[in-house]
């Protein structure tokens, strides 16, 4: 990458042609989505103290996520186009913005409609943030740098939903109602929006300097494309559906299905300040019902660059997808029909969601045409987007039904064995093309 931005004369110190300043650059491009992370995982991390002080039914709760994906599918439609006509930087401050219109409206909401319509808002402007952040990435980072780069800003938006699910409810009580958590929430998103003001000095700077040129987003979906996609394609899409439907619709009322089951405590008990209860907090992950909620996105944290190493050094994506796949149906059917502890299957399920990803995504670029890849992760993450409006829907609904959460662990497990038959079917479609998904 060094010798991309190599510029006559050796420029040193903070100039845009340095190691330093690509790498400022991208802490801030990695804060860009932190705040949206944190605001997306909020409600689910609060659910308990919405359903208790809004008197809010769990179908209600759901819908507030079936309300974002709705607009992400909107979003995911336009979004790319959007940031191919304007740059990254118009486009991405536009999504920032959004977002830290979406979770204000959220915040300052004195009634159901309005809430819904903040995370519609919060949405529109969301999933097009993570597009223009990938499409950022690229404009400054190549090679190994790029995937390095990836790493870095994926981990630091999952410590927003970490911090999420393991302070969510502690600010709530510390600080006397759900509606501080909210405001938490906002002044994450206006973090990641003074971020956003600050890559958008230094990429126009660098921009001057290195004759950057836009890089164009790969999730952007061309209709006339769809016509040359394999059967192995559908089959991953459907994957990912069934699989991300067993997974974030679940963590949308996990914490408060944790609290009612097994009646865990929503913090951690302790004395003396705010700061001290919150890393008391993440000291008792597995003892807390959010902290257990965050397991899976922690796992995934931990180990997702040793499953992308494994999976470049072996290959096997589609038996990893089935083995995925496995993992997912007896963890939610442990916490669903059993007493057992959560935080052991929901460990089980983390390992599940580190496979599954890690061999999926990269199997996109395997099962289509190069020219044809930014079509096909758009139309995945647009029907992706799909069963995680209905999904959470659902399950708030079966819940307010059946006075369990029974019910919807059968629906997740189904999810996870509809998962397994789509593997499978990958599998014997990618031996009849030669393996390509098998081959390291």
């Amino acid at each position: 990458m060094t010798e991309n931005f190599t510029v006559p004369g050796g420029h040193r110190g903070f100039h845009p042609s340095t190691k330093l300043y690509r790498f400022t650059i991208l802490i801030f491009v990695s804060l860009l989505t932190f705040g949206s992370y944190f605001a997306y995982d909020i409600i689910g991390a609060i659910a308990p103290t919405l359903i208790r002080d809004l008197g809010a039914a769990r179908e209600t709760v759901g819908s507030m996520y079936t309300m974002y994906s709705i607009a992400a599918i909107l979003s995911v439609l336009i979004g790319g186009f959007l940031i191919d006509r304007l740059g990254t930087r118009k486009a991405s401050m536009i999504f920032s913005i959004l977002v830290f219109i979406g979770a204000t409206i959220v915040a300052l909401a004195h009634s159901i409609p309005v809430l819904f319509i903040g995370r519609f808002v919060f949405g529109a402007g969301s999933e097009p943030l993570v597009v223009a952040q990938s499409a950022i990435l690229a404009r400054w980072f190549k090679g190994k740098e790029l995937a390095l780069s990836f790493g870095i800003a994926l981990t630091v938006s999952r410590l927003g939903t970490i911090f999420s699910f393991n302070t969510g409810e502690l600010i709530s009580s510390h600080f006397g109602g759900y509606r501080y958590a909210l405001i938490a929430a906002v002044l994450f998103c206006t973090v990641s929006l003074l971020a956003n003001i600050v890559y958008v000095i230094m990429d126009k700077h660098g921009e001057s300097a290195l004759k950057l040129k836009n890089e164009e987003t790969e999730e952007k979906i061309v209709l006339k494309d769809i016509k040359h996609f394999t059967p192995s394609f559908w089959y991953v899409t459907m994957l990912c559906v069934t699989f991300y439907s067993a997974i974030f619709p679940f963590t949308a009322l996990s914490t408060d299905f944790f609290v009612d089951k097994w009646g865990i405590a929503r913090v951690a008990k302790t004395t003396g300040g705010f700061l001290y209860q919150v890393f008391n907090n993440f000291f008792h992950m597995f003892s807390t019902a959010g902290g257990i909620t965050s397991i899976i996105i922690f796992a995934s944290m931990i180990a997702a660059p040793f499953a992308g190493h494994l999976v470049d050094k072996i290959g096997k994506r589609a038996t990893l997808m089935i083995i995925g796949s496995l993992i997912m149906i007896p963890s939610h059917l442990l916490m669903g029909v059993t007493k057992i502890y959560p935080a052991y299957p929901m460990a089980s399920l983390g390992i599940a969601f580190v496979l599954v990803p890690a061999a999926m995504w990269p199997s996109i670029p395997l099962v289509v045409k190069k020219e044809h890849v930014g079509t096909a992760f758009g139309l995945m993450t647009m029907i992706q987007n799909i069963g995680l409006a209905l999904f959470p829907y659902l399950n708030g609904k079966l819940r307010d039904l059946t006075h369990s959460y029974t019910s919807s662990m059968v629906m997740f497990a189904s999810l996870g064995l509809f998962g397994l038959i789509f593997a499978l079917f990958l599998k014997r479609a990618d031996a009849k093309a030669n393996g390509v998904l098998e081959r390291a």
